[in-house]
């Protein structure tokens, strides 16, 4: 359903990421695991349009890589960055909309009560600013604004990331919710230990470079 292949980015002269290649088929969960500066931050950014790389990203035969970035949401692909990237000035529910406000989406209402259902937390939190919120909510309006977009894929960058365990708890309880919606999943973490109850699969990248690390039981090596 989505195929990456030699994926290649270089930021100046430094190459960063280098050939890398990774499958995700229908409604899979997946992992991309590798220390802090291995280079999976960069391959998200890259499959985003935030980075120029070469090489082809094909999701249902359309080749990502070859469309400008915004267009990718319109082809049902949801980004959560590792930091979070809220904007102060919009509330919560604005912060939520945000990929319809770039591209026409059909039954945004009807999508935003969906979301609000996973995440009843969500809700009662709509009308404040991103700033008024503490890290972990602004985690779970990150995912929400990922979800909005991803109908087909969702690419999570260290969703786990800094999060108390109970909160890491429900974010795990969320993403499991998901698996049954339809949705593919793509998730970078460093800390495999996160990740290892919800993959069906993972990659294990290294200075750049991407290898299978194993399937349903699957062993980072």
């Amino acid at each position: 359903m989505f195929e990456v292949r030699g994926l290649s980015v270089s930021i100046g002269p430094v190459p960063i990421v280098r050939d890398a290649a990774l499958a995700l088929m229908e409604n899979e969960m997946c992992g991309l695991i590798g220390r802090n500066g291995a280079g999976k931050t960069t391959v998200m950014r890259a499959l985003m349009g935030a980075l120029a790389a070469t090489g082809t990203a094909e999701l249902d035969h359309v080749d990502l890589l070859r469309l400008p970035a915004h267009r990718r949401l319109a082809h049902g692909v949801g980004y959560m960055p590792e930091d979070r990237r809220l904007v102060p000035e919009f509330t919560v529910d604005e912060n939520i909309r945000l990929p319809s406000y770039a591209i026409a989406m059909d039954g945004v209402e009807q999508r935003l009560e969906w979301i609000f259902s996973l995440m009843p937390e969500l809700p009662k939190l709509r009308d404040r600013r991103a700033p008024e919120l503490s890290g972990g909510q602004q985690k779970l309006v990150a995912l929400a604004r990922a979800i909005m977009a991803g109908t087909r894929i969702l690419l999570l960058d260290e969703p786990f990331e800094g999060l108390a365990p109970a909160l890491a708890g429900r974010l795990a309880e969320v993403l499991a919710g998901l698996k049954t919606e339809g949705v593919s999943i793509l998730i970078a973490e460093s800390n495999e230990l996160h990740v290892a109850g919800l993959l069906a699969r993972a990659y294990r990248i290294e200075r750049g470079q991407v290898a299978p690390a194993g399937a349903n039981g699957w062993k980072a090596v």
